[in-house]
């Protein structure tokens, strides 16, 4: 006869078989499962970090448009500071040209006191410093009407004169190197 404690003990050590055999299949599938859910995640993470690497990149280009545009704009800036600083007293010199020229017909004409002929002096060269200059124009000079102003044209006193300067009536400025007043010169024809 068998023993009935040996087939209960038998039953125990299938289901205890059966039980772990359970237990490593449930491992194998949790196991599984975590690495599709880590490989979903990696394929996550690396979607994330891709999209993360382009908006940095977008951002960067971005920055440096914004850079180079402040750049350009801090270069304008200081040249139209630069050109507004030279061309500031140009109303100013422009208004203070006539009395200029009352001062050189007196002079020329021998009309001015020694005090006078001091203070005119005195006037012409403080415009200088301030960056005011003449246009060098005189009779028998080539009419340049980037330069000259023609007010009348009057028959020329030989073949020659025609086409040039014959008299100049006033005489032309330049303040920073830009023209404020053109001479203005009467031309042989």
């Amino acid at each position: 006869m068998k023993n009935p404690f040996k087939k209960i003990l038998d039953m125990q050590e299938k289901a205890t078989e059966q039980t772990e055999q359970e237990a490593q299949d449930s491992t194998i599938e949790t196991t599984e499962n975590q690495q599709d859910s880590q490989k979903t995640e990696n394929t996550s993470d690396s979607g994330a970090l891709a999209e993360l690497q382009k908006q940095l990149e977008e951002s960067r280009n971005k920055y440096l448009y914004l850079f180079s545009d402040y750049e350009t704009l801090k270069r304008n800036a200081a040249r139209e500071r630069l050109e507004l600083m030279s061309m500031a007293g140009r109303d100013i010199m422009t208004a203070l040209l006539p009395i200029l020229d009352d001062f050189d017909r007196a002079a020329k004409n021998n009309a001015l006191s020694e005090g006078t002929a001091l203070i005119h002096h005195k006037f012409a060269h403080t415009l200088k410093s301030k960056g005011l200059s003449s246009l060098e124009a005189k009779a028998g000079d080539e009419f340049d009407a980037d330069q000259h102003e023609a007010v009348a044209e009057i028959p020329a006193p030989s073949e020659e004169a025609k086409g040039k300067i014959v008299d100049i009536l006033e005489q032309g400025y330049t303040l920073g190197g830009k023209i404020i007043r053109h001479a203005k010169v009467v031309v042989g024809k």
